[in-house]
């Protein structure tokens, strides 16, 4: 089990640009694979993107796909979401994900608290 703690959430304009960070207390964020979900009052959540334990692979849900980047920072033990020209739907509660599974590439084993995103047009 893995402790996750959001950070970066906050106010971005329509097209705009925000960086969104995931850190682990105690534990090496390498040895997870590590993702990103978001929910928005009304809907399921939804998987936006993760980085597998190896580092070697990312995974992206289509609606981000060529918007937004995930990557790991070893040094600042941090997984990093760069999410660009957004767009006022994707308003949302972020949560950082991650799971010890070799296998797994959405990990659901671990949650954060959640950031939120709010979008303005």
């Amino acid at each position: 089990q893995v402790h996750l703690v959001e950070s970066g959430g906050g106010l971005v304009q329509t097209g705009g640009s925000l960086r969104l960070s995931c850190a682990t207390s105690g534990r090496t964020i390498s040895d997870f694979t590590v993702g990103w979900f978001r929910q928005a009052p009304g809907r399921e959540r939804e998987f936006v993107a993760s980085i597998v334990w190896s580092g070697y692979s990312t995974y992206y849900g289509d609606s981000v796909l060529g918007r937004f980047t995930i990557s790991r920072d070893n040094a600042k033990n941090t997984v990093n979401l760069q999410m660009d020209n957004q767009k006022a739907e994707e308003a949302a509660v972020y949560y950082c994900t991650g799971s010890e599974s070799r296998i797994a590439t959405k990990p659901r084993d671990d949650w954060g608290q959640g950031t939120q995103v709010t979008v303005s047009s």
